[in-house]
Formats: C-alpha cells, sequence, structure tokens
C-alpha cells in the first residue's frame, strides 16, 4: 500500500532530504518526490501552469524558512488551487520557528513535525495523514457519485414529467397539458388584455373509420392528424393536445377570429392532403374534420371554461351542418 501513495519533501537542507527520505523509503514509501525550494514545488506541482500534467501528491511535507517564497507564501499558492485543498499539507520546523506555525495552520497546513524527526513519531503520523488523505478521497469520490447519481435522478424526473404530459399514441399534448397550459394563457391574455382563441377539432365518422379499418388503423390515423395539425402551426406559442377520443384542441394567443379562420383553414386542407381513405364517411372519400372556433379578450370575472363551451358549440353546429367545416362562434 505504502508503495502506491506519493509524498513531496520540500526543504532547503539536503541533509532533511536524505534524512526523511530514508525514513520513508525504509518504510516502503516508493513514490517520494523532492524540491530544494518554494519556487521548485510550485514549478513541480504545474500551479502556475494549468495546462501542464500536476504531479499527484497525498501528502506534502515541506519547511517553514526557505530561501525565495517560503514555505507559507509556498503553501498558500499550493491551497489556492483547487486540485490540492484536500491533500494534506505538514511543515516541518524547528523549535525556533514556532511563532511561524499560526500563519501555516491559518494558511491551509494540517500539522507539524519538529526537526531533527523522530522515526517512529514522524512515520506513524505520516502514515495518519495518509490514511486521512484516502478517506477524503473516498469521501470525495461518494460525493460526486452521490452528484453524479442526483443528476440522473433529475434528468429521469424530468423526462418523466415531460411524459406525463405527452399524449403517448399521437405524440402531441394531452388533456393534463392542455389544462395547465390554456390556464396559463388565459391568465396571461386577461392580464395583456389580448385575444385568445380557441379551437376545437372532431375527425368526422371515426367510430365507422375505426370498425371499418380496425383500431390499429384507427390509431395510425389519430397519429397522422395529430402530426398534420401540429405541423400546420407556425408560432412557438401556439400548441395542440389530444383533448380526447378523436378530438384535438388548439390554442392560439394574441388570435382573433380572424386570425383563427386561417389557422383552421390550414388545418383542414393540412388533414385533407394526407389523403387517408375512408370508405364509410358520408362527407367523402378522405379522412376529414369538423372544427369550432371561438376567440375572446378575457374579463376579469370571465370563466376560463367559457372560451371552451364556446368552442364546443361552434363544433357541434359544424357537426349538425354536415361536417368537414368550421363553424365560428358568435362574439
Amino acid at each position: 500500500m505504502n508503495a502506491k501513495k506519493s509524498i513531496l519533501i520540500v526543504d532547503d537542507s539536503q541533509e532533511i532530504h536524505d534524512l526523511l527520505g530514508a525514513i520513508l523509503e525504509n518504510e516502503g514509501f516508493g513514490a517520494i518526490h523532492h524540491a530544494t525550494s518554494g519556487e521548485e514545488a510550485i514549478k513541480l506541482l504545474g500551479i502556475n501552469d494549468p495546462d501542464k500534467h500536476n504531479l499527484d501528491v497525498d501528502i506534502i511535507l515541506m519547511d517553514i524558512v526557505m530561501p525565495g517564497i517560503d514555505g507559507i507564501e509556498t503553501l498558500r499558492a499550493i491551497k489556492a488551487r483547487e486540485r490540492y485543498r484536500d491533500v494534506p499539507v505538514v511543515m516541518v520546523t524547528r523549535l525556533a520557528e514556532v511563532d511561524y506555525l499560526k500563519k501555516a495552520f491559518e494558511s491551509g497546513a494540517i500539522d507539524y513535525i519538529v526537526k531533527p524527526a523522530d522515526e517512529v513519531e514522524f512515520v506513524t503520523r505520516v502514515r495518519s495523514f495518509l490514511r486521512l488523505k484516502s478517506e477524503m478521497d473516498l469521501r470525495r469520490a461518494r460525493e460526486a457519485e452521490l452528484l453524479e447519481t442526483t443528476m440522473k435522478l433529475r434528468k429521469a424526473n424530468a423526462t418523466l414529467e415531460r411524459l406525463s404530459y405527452i399524449d403517448s399514441l399521437t405524440g402531441v399534448g394531452n388533456r393534463r397539458y392542455f389544462d395547465e397550459l390554456y390556464l396559463k394563457e388565459w391568465k396571461r391574455a386577461r392580464r395583456e388584455e389580448s385575444s385568445l382563441a380557441l379551437m376545437i377539432f372532431d375527425i368526422d365518422f371515426f367510430k365507422s373509420y375505426n370498425d371499418f379499418y380496425g383500431h390499429q388503423a384507427g390509431d395510425f390515423c389519430l397519429a397522422r392528424i395529430a402530426g398534420a395539425i401540429a405541423a400546420s402551426l407556425k408560432r412557438p406559442v401556439d400548441f395542440v393536445a389530444r383533448y380526447g377520443g378523436e378530438e384535438f384542441v388548439l390554442v392560439l394567443p394574441h388570435t382573433d377570429l380572424d386570425g383563427g379562420r386561417i389557422v383552421a383553414g390550414n388545418v383542414m386542407k393540412a388533414v385533407h392532403d394526407l389523403k387517408l381513405n375512408h370508405g364509410t364517411s358520408m362527407v367523402g372519400d378522405r379522412v376529414t374534420v369538423s372544427a369550432g372556433l371561438a376567440a375572446m379578450i378575457p374579463g376579469r370575472d370571465d370563466d376560463p371554461d367559457a372560451l371552451i363551451h364556446a368552442a364546443d358549440a361552434a363544433l357541434y353546429r359544424a357537426k349538425d351542418s354536415g361536417r368537414n367545416c368550421l363553424e365560428v362562434a358568435s362574439p
């Protein structure tokens, strides 16, 4: 285990390097690095060169008093790098240098060892610091794993939330999507005093289509029509949802009846152009839709359901008028 640990000794005394190095090597710590000054340690660790491959160290043993950049300044430079913030730094000092220890601890040192080092105490404390470093590495790995798991859960929850608003058959919004988004657009229109248009489309004679062609063909028909309606929308603010069964609802913010008529015409043409055969229809040989349109500027005391009821009533008039047509609610 010791051979896998990396130790950096920073001291301007060759005698200290020889002494500590010999003790560590004798105990089986094979990866021992040496720096004879603060400048050399900073260069070796790549502190001022982010593009350089930094040295992986598990503990740093550093003298406090050194020519040039002293141990305190070197320590501050090391701890300023995120990579080395959890690396234990132990100050190697003489009794006369105790006054510097306060600054060392304030700068991030974890402990100190008095020169000349007692071999048994030195090895014991180095092993203790290395165990601490291993525990910190394990903690960070667990935190990173937990963060990754949390992000995956958030992403999965966001996906589930999004899917909960999508009609699985047609790929457009479902009734829940409509209920929530429509209420938001109603409140926005009331606040901005702008016109809000709503259309309900119903596939003509869809029950007989299902009975004649089968439910699988009926599902295919619903999906194609939903796609055609969605493709007819030209603005990001417009949205379509499956209202129920063979009905689709279209919400058009900032749109009056004239604008709604244009969109309805585009939708009905898009459905007609799908050229879906309908041998049991009573209005032609292709699948068609009937539509009811309503628009209003919501007032403070108006009920949001009023616009829906108006569009629904217009749709029933379209059905009574022979289907494959658009009826508009009275202003």
